[in-house]
């Protein structure tokens, strides 16, 4: 059986799609369906089943999958890696949202990057959530960091930590919060107080407003900057109140920079996810790089 044939049927099998096949490996969509229905009847089966979007595999379909791809993937290793490598530092594609990334990410794999015959070069990128799983399907990226877990077989997923959400304010901003406020559903009296946030929709006010107060917040953004950094430097500055992951503002709660103004039983979390294209763990540097992120999130958030 063609090895060429078996790469593009496991390609297909993980993307879901003959067009998002076609794009990983580099061929065009009728090459690729071409390649498909050599091998089925070469085997006498159909692999696939067509639907409107997409390809759902048959049986068959799966059972090859699962035969076969586990040692492609070996082969792609070895061919990638080259069988005598020790010279050369593999480079790792990272990518993943601006603050987590630059926070956390980099600063627990910078420690690999050394010349210990198991270290790689590191590549950064940012960006959110579906532009780093595009971009990681797409084969640009070799590990990614999400808050959104993907779909499908082509991508694999596991838990990184999760992130506690917290309101903060200046302490001058806090003090003019007073008891004479308008209240909503139990909500501290904040109603008129201006808003710091990444978006104009105000993603983080308002999963937090929703969790804990079971309603929407009514003041609009005064200051949208698309960068939780500069989110919290303009809290600081009393530009008005944020939410804020706990491991960003720590140190600014710790120091009076800002202030806590509500303590909900149940504090919002958002889960990041460690993302990884199925079968590129067999690669020595992104399992290790996979391995060694999840280790160091322990101690995170």
């Amino acid at each position: 059986m063609d090895l060429a044939l078996l790469r593009t049927f496991v390609t297909v099998h993980r993307a879901g799609s003959f067009t998002r096949a076609a794009a990983l490996l580099g061929l065009s969509q009728p090459a690729v369906t071409s390649q498909i229905r050599t091998l089925e009847r070469q085997l006498g089966r159909p692999l696939f089943l067509r639907q409107a979007r997409g390809v759902t595999p048959t049986t068959i379909g799966d059972e090859l999958a699962h035969k076969a791809a586990p040692h492609l993937d070996a082969l792609v290793e070895i061919a990638e890696t080259g069988l005598d490598d020790e010279s050369s530092l593999r480079t790792l594609h990272l990518a993943g949202p601006p603050e987590f990334t630059a926070e956390r990410a980099l600063p627990a794999l910078t420690e690999l990057t050394g010349e210990d015959g198991q270290g790689f070069a590191l590549r950064a990128s940012f960006g959110n959530a579906e532009e780093t799983l595009e971009g990681l399907a797409a084969g640009h990226h070799d590990l990614a960091i999400t808050t959104a877990r993907p779909r499908g077989a082509l991508l694999t997923a596991t838990p990184l930590c999760d992130e506690e959400h917290v309101l903060v304010a200046s302490p001058a901003r806090a003090g003019q919060i007073g008891p004479d406020k308008p209240r909503r559903k139990g909500a501290p009296a904040l109603e008129d107080v201006p808003v710091v946030e990444v978006h104009e929709s105000l993603p983080f006010v308002s999963r937090y407003w929703a969790s804990v107060f079971d309603t929407r917040p009514a003041a609009p953004g005064t200051v949208i900057v698309p960068d939780l950094r500069a989110v919290l430097a303009c809290a600081v500055a009393g530009a008005g109140l944020a939410v804020l992951p706990r491991y960003l503002c720590a140190a600014a709660l710790k120091r009076g920079d800002v202030v806590a103004l509500h303590d909900p039983a149940v504090p919002p979390l958002r889960t990041y996810f460690l993302v990884v294209r199925t079968g590129t763990l067999a690669m020595p540097h992104i399992a290790r790089a996979h391995e060694w992120l999840l280790r160091a999130s322990g101690d995170w958030c």
